[in-house]
């Protein structure tokens, strides 16, 4: 595909109802996961985006039938799969592709993976990946590509060294198909792994301490056909509810997932943003204090971001925009990728008043009246970021780059459009 920019009139209040897509986190691990399986897996609630149609792409590669039934419904037969060498070029492209190592080396006894892709946003090691599965009994060697072999892997009690979600999501594929019982301690447990977990259950896996730090695994699993749809994005939700902040606008977000919500939540209240829960909708009211809460004793606060349940960290750039609309000072702390807020310098030529410290802390003095601009996106949430900033600017903005953001948000410019916004999407100029 070209490369594409989005060109945003900046002012505009947006209003109506928007439903998040599936997220895109939770679909790339459940797409792989289906690997697992020689019988047919039917997704439904799958975003159409950049990511997982280069999951889907390679996935056919090593021999899986893989069809759109309808424009979220994916139809997966993994009837006979290979070990096949895949394609450099589409592993380059994503990191989810590092998925397909528990499914391949489950299903053929080996895979061999180039090195995966993925947002630049700092270092993101392979290394917990490879302590667990040598723990299940694999061999791994890694050089210019990722080889894994195991006839037959084995349950163990294994420890990640850090609770990485896509470790921990590729460590229980696997410990699916071993013999014998698996302990995954130090596991993450965000809601996409929590999906994944679940659509595994429904596929014919024994999985306790789901949710939890602790999973057991009692395998190996006989596996059957499933139909599974997956849950909304979270991270989507949190995006639409700095926009709706930024803009003034009144947004009701149908089915939120608003028990996945509260961290999210309570991260946006100390900004002065409050919303409403009505079942299973999130109402985002244009009557927001905006005003920053400070620590007792009126000391600056900080917002920092930590493993689930705790704010998550692909809502940090989104909150550090947010914050600019927003009346006092906080810290925006930063702890786990070192490149995430490399962007700000952007906000700042906007207008924004922003002191980066170091690369993981910034310090946000608010509210700023930002300015269109022209920028770039370096990655899915920072394009997201810049996306929120040009919508509550004045004047016009121009986002190069804007298939990051299509790599996480689907088709975000239409479904923006239909509630007021005003983006317009063109191919890139040359230069």
């Amino acid at each position: 595909m070209p490369p594409i920019q989005y060109i945003v009139e900046g002012g505009h209040r947006l209003s109506g109802t928007i439903e998040p897509s599936g997220n895109k986190n939770a679909a790339l691990p459940i797409i792989a996961a289906a690997l697992l399986t020689d019988q047919p897996v039917t997704l439904t609630n799958v975003p159409r985006i950049r990511d997982t149609e280069t999951l889907v792409e390679l996935i056919r590669s090593v021999g899986a039938s893989a069809e759109w039934q309808k424009p979220n419904t994916l139809l997966i037969h993994a009837k006979t799969i290979r070990a096949a060498d895949l394609d450099p070029e589409l592993c380059a492209r994503i990191r989810a592709s590092i998925l397909l190592a528990g499914p391949l080396l489950a299903r053929c006894g080996e895979v061999v993976l180039p090195p995966p892709g993925g947002d630049v946003i700092g270092r993101r090691r392979l290394d917990t990946h490879f302590l667990a599965f040598e723990q299940l009994g694999a061999t791994v060697t890694a050089s210019a590509r990722l080889e894994l072999r195991c006839p037959r892997l084995k349950g163990a009690d294994v420890f990640l060294d850090e609770p990485s979600v896509t470790a921990t999501e590729n460590a229980l594929i696997a410990a699916v198909a071993a013999h014998g019982t698996t302990y995954l301690r130090n596991a993450a447990s965000e809601p996409h792994v929590q999906d994944l977990a679940h659509f595994l259950v429904a596929l014919g896996a024994r999985i306790e301490g789901i949710g939890t730090n602790t999973m057991i695994v009692h395998g190996p699993a006989t596996l059957g056909s499933v139909a599974y749809a997956i849950g909304p994005d979270h991270i989507e939700v949190g995006s639409l509810i700095g926009l709706a902040a930024v803009t003034r606008s009144k947004l009701r977000i149908a089915r939120a997932g608003v028990d996945h919500l509260r961290s999210i939540r309570m991260g946006f209240e100390r900004l002065g943003i409050s919303c409403q829960i009505e079942g299973d909708d999130l109402i985002v009211s244009d009557f927001q204090t905006l005003k920053i809460q400070d620590d007792f004793g009126g000391h600056v606060p900080k917002l920092e971001d930590q493993p689930w349940p705790a704010f998550p960290a692909d809502l940090m750039s989104i909150a550090i925009v947010t914050a600019t609309q927003c009346a006092g000072v906080i810290l925006m702390f930063e702890k786990m990728f070192e490149s995430r807020m490399f962007f700000v310098d952007k906000l700042i030529a906007m207008g924004g008043r922003i002191v980066l410290c170091d690369p993981h802390r910034a310090i946000v003095a608010g509210p700023c009246r930002l300015k269109g601009a022209l920028m770039t996106s370096p990655d899915i949430r920072a394009g997201m970021a810049m996306l929120l900033a040009s919508a509550c600017a004045e004047g016009v903005s121009t986002i190069n780059n804007a298939d990051q953001i299509e790599r996480g948000y689907e088709r975000i410019d239409q479904r923006l459009n239909a509630l007021g916004a005003k983006i317009t999407r063109v191919p890139a100029r040359d230069g």
